[in-house]
């Protein structure tokens, strides 16, 4: 009977699955909801890899007794955490064998099939692992509260916090700032209230408001764009410290920042050989190997 492989990317904003046959050629991917397993009880990715992976197995006209015959590799956001990693392996799964990873892992695996080289994910939240000589050297990825200092959720949170400053007349505004008090409602009342609900993703979601400020040369979008290069050159430079001779840049945010990280960092920086769902689809096949 034939194997199937299951290649799972878990964010804080989607999940993408990718079902492949014994040569990793594709058969169907879809995409669900958010998939950090820190979020509340992890209850919210659960249901998202449950449904994204029926989804992906109804697409390709497969079913139940298949899945029983996959292996499935689940690259997590949140999965950093040693708890929620474990706990989150113990849930059931309708695979023959279920791995859990953290997202990073799955990213850096195909960003550069399993070579050495660095991976940074700079998306709703932002983490990092370096492969140099076989050793494994990861960075960040802590949690929204006290890392992701690379994110889009950071930055978003950044963008807001300066646009309702500005409404209040504690600094100059700008097209930006107004523009930003135009889409949360107008007022420090409505922007105060969608504050209380949004999580990192909401965050996140001001960045292709903020790429198009940029690109008009907004100075306030400027000026956030210098923070936001601050934390990348940290990065950057952990990653040469520790010997690794490539960084690729993945993630939504990451993608869109690329062409001029390029002009910053020079052939350092590179987009990803293959994304996070080809990673774990490696892992998952290497896992059956061993």
């Amino acid at each position: 009977m034939q194997k199937f492989y299951l290649g799972i990317d878990g964010g804080g904003t989607n999940c993408r699955a990718r079902l492949a046959n014994e040569n990793l050629e594709t058969i169907a991917e879809t995409r669900g909801g958010p998939a950090n397993t820190t979020i509340g009880d992890g209850s919210q990715a659960y249901g998202s890899i449950i449904d994204v992976s029926q989804k992906v197995f109804e697409k390709a006209g497969l079913g139940e007794k298949d899945m029983a015959n996959t292996i499935a590799c689940l690259g997590l956001a949140g999965a950093h955490l040693a708890s929620s990693k474990r706990d989150f392996a113990a849930r059931d799964y309708p695979f023959a064998r279920t791995l859990v990873h953290n997202d990073v892992e799955t990213a850096r695996e195909g960003a550069h099939l399993g070579e050495d080289g660095a991976v940074l994910i700079v998306g709703t939240g932002s983490a990092g692992l370096a492969k140099v000589e076989g050793k494994l050297h990861p960075v960040g990825g802590w949690g929204y509260h006290i890392s992701d200092t690379a994110s889009g959720a950071i930055l978003g949170r950044a963008i807001a916090r300066r646009s309702i400053e500005a409404l209040d007349g504690l600094c100059e505004g700008a097209p930006l700032t107004q523009a930003i008090i135009e889409k949360l409602g107008g007022s420090t009342d409505t922007m105060m209230d969608w504050s209380f609900k949004a999580w990192p993703k909401d965050f996140a979601s001001l960045i292709p408001m903020f790429m198009e400020f940029v690109e008009q040369g907004d100075p306030i979008a400027q000026e956030m764009m210098a923070f936001e290069y601050e934390q990348l050159d940290q990065f950057a430079d952990w990653f040469k410290k520790r010997g690794a001779k490539k960084l690729a840049i993945v993630g939504g945010f990451g993608e869109r920042l690329l062409p001029l990280l390029k002009d910053r960092y020079g052939d350092f920086v590179m987009g990803a050989q293959a994304d996070a769902q080809h990673g774990a689809l490696l892992m998952a096949k290497a896992a059956q190997q061993n």
